[in-house]
């Protein structure tokens, strides 16, 4: 990996500090992405496509 200036360090810094909402739902959703196809089972991904149907209705009221 190439090395950051100092220059964009404090740019990636300050981005990071001002979208932090974006981050934290970057790294959730990612989270999410590689348990699923990493180390999840069957029970776990049966219990996942019950919370994503709980979601989904979710959404739909609202």
């Amino acid at each position: 990996m190439a090395k950051l200036t100092e220059a964009q360090k404090r740019a990636k810094k300050k981005w990071n500090d001002s979208h932090k909402k974006r981050m934290n739902y970057i790294r959730r959703r990612s989270d999410s992405k590689n348990f699923i196809l990493k180390y999840a089972n069957e029970e776990d991904l049966d219990k996942t496509l019950e919370y994503i149907k709980m979601r989904r209705e979710e959404l739909k009221r609202s």
